[in-house]
Parts: structure tokens; C-alpha cells; sequence
């Protein structure tokens, strides 16, 4: 899993509440764990409108997503996290995110970023006077800046330090090799022959 530490990127709003997953791809694309084709699918109902904010010129390489309240609710599809990444998202910046979306996106590299409403209509305030701008994250120092502002975030410090180290769940086990390795080899010595009784 790709590292975060920092990350500038090109920003989109998304100024609605409540994107489900449903909403982020749809389930009929949602079938095994091959992840090609994951980026067209993304939004897919909502991206055959003109107005949708990914088709317009000034957002369509965005890497940065700045959603509004309760972004990721609804079922518990990995594929929601699989597509926004597919697509080129690095993090998305939210005042709340759902519960079980939020814990796909860490174990997937997904940066999400919580900040109170109140910023979330800054920064949507400063990409309306400038479409294109830039969203820099800074993992280490738990900021956000865009154009001059500079705001904090707090995050887990677990779930910062896996986003620092790249972590998935198996680099996660892997660090226990060796007590686990000891523990088969314990185990082993405890079980049944082919030739002992049982009681």
C-alpha cells in the first residue's frame, strides 16, 4: 500500500450530504476484486449529466474531493473506496464520514480528512473564486492549506501512523511472524497422532 505522508492535488467540490456508496458506484459494477474499469464507474449515474462537478473542465483531473456531511454512508462496499481511488483520489476532506467507509478507506490508503462544516464552506468558498486550485495535505503536521489558508485536523494515531507507513492489514500480521511462527510450532507439538487415543 502507497505510502501518505504529503499530498498536493487538484481539488473538487462536492457540495452535497449523504453520498452513499450506492451513490459512489453503483452495485451492479460491485462483483469480485478485479479493479480495472473501477474509475468509469465511479459516480457513473450522476456523471451522465453535464453539470455533474467531475465533468466540468476545471475538475475532471481532480485528486482531491471536499465532500459535505456524512460522505460514504449506506452499505458496506469496498469497491466505494476501490473507485475513488481508481479514478486518481488521493483524500477526501468532509465534515463526517460514514463509519464503515471510513474503515475500508484507511485499510485501502484512502486519506479522509474531517473538518467542521465551517472549513469545508471555506475551502468550497475559495475553489468557487478559483477552479483549479490546489488542496496540499500534510499528514505529518495535520494540516490542510488552499490558496493562503492553513487549517489542522485531527486524525487516530493509529490510523495516521498506518497512512505513514503504507500499512495494509498483511504488512499489519506480518510484523507478528515470528511470535506466530513460534506459536505454530508449539501448536503443532500439542496435537493429535495418527496413533494417539482419544479420550
Amino acid at each position: 500500500m502507497q505510502s501518505f505522508t504529503e499530498y498536493t492535488g487538484l481539488a473538487a467540490p462536492m457540495k452535497v450530504a449523504d453520498v452513499d456508496t450506492d451513490q459512489i458506484i453503483p452495485v451492479r459494477f460491485c462483483s469480485g476484486i478485479d479493479k480495472s474499469g473501477l474509475d468509469a464507474a465511479l459516480f457513473c449515474d450522476w456523471r451522465e449529466s453535464q453539470d455533474f462537478v467531475l465533468n466540468q473542465d476545471s475538475f475532471t483531473a481532480a485528486t482531491v474531493l471536499v465532500a459535505g456531511e456524512n460522505f460514504g454512508c449506506g452499505s458496506s462496499r469496498e469497491w466505494a473506496v476501490w473507485a475513488l481511488q481508481a479514478y486518481g483520489f488521493r483524500a477526501v476532506l468532509a465534515p463526517r464520514f460514514g463509519d464503515i467507509f471510513a474503515g475500508n478507506s484507511v485499510k485501502n490508503g484512502l486519506l479522509l480528512v474531517e473538518l467542521e462544516q465551517s472549513v469545508i464552506d471555506q475551502i468550497w468558498k475559495e475553489i468557487d473564486a478559483c477552479p483549479g486550485i490546489e488542496v496540499s495535505i500534510d499528514l505529518v503536521a495535520q494540516t490542510v492549506r488552499v490558496g493562503v489558508l492553513t487549517f489542522g485536523f485531527d486524525i487516530d494515531p493509529t490510523q495516521r501512523q498506518r497512512l505513514l507507513d503504507g500499512a495494509d492489514d498483511v504488512d499489519l500480521t506480518l510484523r507478528y511472524l515470528s511470535d506466530i511462527e513460534a506459536y505454530e510450532r508449539d501448536r503443532r507439538r500439542s496435537l493429535p497422532t495418527a496413533g494417539s487415543e482419544r479420550g
